[in-house]
Parts: C-alpha cells; structure tokens; sequence
C-alpha cells in the first residue's frame, strides 16, 4: 500500500505492481500513470456525467464487472450522481470523476475502462452528443470502419453539422456528431435514436454488401455494423482517452479525419491503433482534438 497526495487529497494506493497486460507487462501503476498524465484532456470528456466503471481486478485476462453504483467505500469528497433506474426500481448512485484525485480513486480500482452517460448529469433527458459505433464483422475491420466514417462525414457535412471520430480502441472507429444545445432528446421523433437509426438504415439501403445497421450476428459477416443503439439514456459509450481491455493498452483514441482517411486508403489495421504512451504524446503535441464535442453547440435537422 502507498498512500499519495492528489491535489491536497491522500489517496492510499494498492497493487501498483499488478500486471495488467499481460502480454506488455503494463502493471496497474503504469495504468494509474497513464490516467494522471492524460487527466487534462480525459477530465473535459467525464466532468459531469455519471459514469459506469468497467472493472478488472486481476487485469485483462481475468474476470471483469460492470459497477454503475459508485461504491460504498468511496471517499467522502467523491461526487456522486443519482439517476432513477427502472431496471433496479430506484435511484443508483453513480460516480461522477470531475477531477483528477478521483480519477485516480477510480484507476486504483482497476477501472481500465470508463463508461461515461452521452448526457450531463444536470440534464439527464437530452445527450450532448450523437455517437456511432462502427462494428466490425470479420473478415472486416478498422479499414472498413473507416471508410464507413469518412462516408458519415461527408453525409453530415451536407447536414451542415461538423463530426469527429476516434478509434473505438478495440476493433472499429466511433464518430460523434455534438450538439450540447440541450434541446433533442433520446427518443422522440426528432431525437437523437430516431436520427441515428435512420441514418444507419440509409447507408445500409445505399451499401447492402458492406453495411448493416442489425446487431443480428448472422447479418454482419463481413460488414460494418453502424450502432446507432448506444443513443440511448440507459446506455453508456466508452469514453475517449479510455485504456481498452484488449491484449495491449490500446485507447480510445481522438483522430483527425486526415488519419482517418489515412487508415481507409493504407489498408493498415494498425494504424487504427494507439497505446497508453503514444496517446499522452499525441495530446502533448496535439492538443485534444475531441475538445469540439464537449463545446461545439449544433441542432439535428428534421426528418424528412
């Protein structure tokens, strides 16, 4: 056990020499490093939103659960969220890590993943953002995906709305539309699920050999699944900037559309793919690039 000062707050650390990855040796000291060090860029995308822990007590290989109920044993200064549940008939309390000692309270955790909610906790009702998930079914992968997000790209530019992508850190890109005007919600005509269903079934109307919006498996051998079901207030999206619980530790990584472009013209799945310590020198040099989606104010247009 060490005990640290996180701004002014004594965190007791345990295990920091637990090995995480196993195939990299990256113990949970280097994953509690890598979230003090992107902390600047990572805090902007999770202040204020209730967040799902996706925990891994023995590391990647191992058993892994899904905590939405900030524990018990947190500490008195963690923020918490609360948010009815109809699932569990009553109000959980999440987590919600506005800073960096409880970022760090919650890698100690071995939280290598960070869920956060699509909405604010202020604003439960209305998402400040429109994801797409783009799943790939093998033999397909990031490649397709991202010629399926430069595609995405080009639609909502004719929509007049400007997106962003990042890799999923796992198998596929994600592409985020902003909207932080606080007016669409989850479900209504001219909400953010209506919009993104239909934009899925567009594209798979339009590209039938290499697109489909049904998580049926049977369907997506070979396709990108456009997953418009994550717009959904009971649902979380892997947040940028995560460590993924894959083989090594890749994260979900901000690309600009250039290396989107990139990736889809190379052919080159790796260069969908990022670990811990390129992503802390990507945001040195670079800045946040997914910045714009916490800020940028836009409106969805009506269905036609």
């Amino acid at each position: 056990m060490t005990t640290v000062s996180v701004e002014g707050r004594a965190l007791a650390l345990s295990n920091l020499d637990k090995v995480m990855y196993p195939a990299t040796g990256f113990t949970k000291g280097q994953v509690i490093d890598y979230y003090r060090a992107i902390a600047p860029a990572l805090l902007t995308h999770l202040a204020g939103r209730p967040l799902t822990l996706k925990r891994y007590p023995n590391g990647v290989d191992d058993k892994f659960f899904y905590e939405k109920r900030c524990p018990s044993h947190r500490p008195s200064w963690m923020r918490t969220c609360e948010i009815w549940s109809d699932r569990n008939k009553g109000i959980v309390n999440y987590c919600v890590v506005d800073d960096l000692a409880s970022l760090v309270w919650v890698a100690n955790m071995a939280s290598l993943e960070l869920h956060p909610s699509l909405s604010r906790c202020d604003d439960m009702p209305h998402p400040s953002t429109v994801a797409f998930d783009l799943d790939p079914g093998p033999p397909a992968d990031a490649v397709d995906c991202a010629r399926v997000a430069l595609r995405l790209r080009d639609l909502f530019e004719q929509m007049g709305l400007q997106s962003f992508a990042k890799t999923s850190g796992s198998k596929g890109i994600q592409v985020y539309v902003p909207l932080n005007s606080g007016q669409a919600d989850y479900e209504s005509a001219a909400g953010t699920k209506p919009f993104s269903r239909a934009v899925a079934q567009l594209f798979e109307q339009q590209f039938p050999d290499e697109i489909v919006s049904s998580q049926k498996k049977d369907l997506r051998g070979g396709k990108v699944l456009i997953d418009w079901s994550q717009n959904d207030g009971y649902k979380t999206t892997v947040s940028v900037y995560s460590l993924r619980a894959r083989e090594r530790p890749w994260v979900s990584t901000p690309v600009t559309w250039d290396e989107v472009d990139d990736i889809a013209s190379s052919g080159d799945v790796e260069r969908s793919r990022f670990e811990a310590g390129d992503v802390v020198q990507r945001v040195q040099r670079l800045g946040d690039l997914f910045e714009p989606v916490a800020t940028l104010q836009q409106q969805l247009p009506k269905l036609q």
